[in-house]
């Protein structure tokens, strides 16, 4: 099969297609032939080597956390699927021809979605759901602020949100075009952060009681004033840090404001902690997908073989939305 692999050199690492051979599923294990794959951050820092994870014995550094396809074959363990069956889910190695889904990480694709929405919904829906409905335990009517709003985490974000009933929902990117795109999914507000103070417009727009929910992709910059303009009891949940590790956090403002304050990655979830968040995504964002009114969004589609590309327009930071590699016809 085809894939794209991880290879070093005396120039350092970069991704290039190869022969690979065709992964073998373990015994609870789907293997699909990849219609389409998705982009993710972490598989930048995989590239570059300063993002730790997990390869398959035997087989070549292949990049790719997820992907939809058709099943192909299955272990001698796996139940309620078939080959044929089209299915969508986190994986190792998706940039490629073939690659293997663990059974209980894989959904069934709604009839609606192209490949491509398909490979979009694992990661994302996921990882917002976790962190907005589990994790940040979200009640209707509470404030919420979505920084990092228009990459594919924080439109999920966006979506989840706004359906389990937040108000006002506050989101931030970098753009007048990227609020307007926003506010057509559901933002009540958008807040430019290079040209506003985003502290200052959050608490304007809550009358200074500052937001119940923040859902932070952004990282360290943001930290310090994320504490500002958030509530009393409030919960904020660092889903993603693409602007720095390290922040200023007041802790004395910390403990006076009672916040919670919370870390969420799957680079150090088991595998049944992952198992539990995908039967919760199952149950609760499944059904709102094959419905619409869920809808993953994709800005731009990539061939496999130009997946270098695709991370270089991923590294500009100008998508709307999900970059997805089509993979097979």
């Amino acid at each position: 099969m085809k894939a794209m692999v991880i290879v070093r050199g005396a120039d350092g690492r970069k991704m290039e297609l190869q022969d690979a051979p065709v992964p073998k599923p373990g015994t609870k294990e789907l293997l699909i032939k990849v219609k389409a794959a998705a982009l993710n951050r972490a598989d930048l820092f995989r590239v570059q080597g300063t993002f730790p994870y997990t390869t398959r014995p035997g087989m070549p550094d292949i990049i790719g956390g997820e992907a939809a396809g058709i099943v192909t074959d299955m272990g001698d363990k796996v139940g309620g699927f078939a080959v044929g069956d089209r299915v969508m889910g986190m994986c190792l190695g998706g940039y490629a021809e073939f690659t293997t889904i663990h059974q209980s990480l894989a959904f069934p694709v709604p009839d609606n979605l192209s490949w491509e929405e398909a490979a979009a919904v694992p990661v994302s829906f996921m990882t917002e759901h976790n962190a907005i409905i589990t994790t940040g335990r979200l009640k209707v009517g509470e404030s919420v602020l979505v920084n990092g709003a228009s990459s594919g985490v924080g439109i999920a974000a966006i979506q989840i949100a706004k359906l389990w009933g937040a108000k006002p929902l506050i989101v931030m990117a970098g753009s007048p075009e990227k609020l307007d795109a926003l506010s057509a999914l559901g933002a009540d507000l958008g807040i430019n952060y290079k040209t506003e103070n985003f502290k200052d417009a959050v608490l304007a727009a809550t009358d200074g009681k500052g937001v119940d929910l923040i859902i932070d992709h952004v990282g360290g910059p943001h930290l310090a004033d994320n504490l500002k303009c958030i509530a009393l009891k409030g919960r904020l949940v660092s889903v993603g840090r693409l602007a720095g590790i390290v922040g200023e956090l007041n802790m004395d403002l910390l403990a006076l404001k009672r916040v919670k304050l919370i870390g969420v990655t799957f680079r150090t979830r088991t595998m049944s902690e992952r198992i539990n968040i995908a039967r919760k995504v199952m149950t609760d964002i499944l059904p709102l997908l094959a419905t619409g009114r869920l809808k993953p969004v994709i800005d731009r589609i990539f061939p496999l073989d130009q997946a270098v590309d695709a991370h270089k327009y991923m590294s500009s930071n100008i998508q709307f939305g999900k970059i997805v590699l089509s993979v097979s016809s």
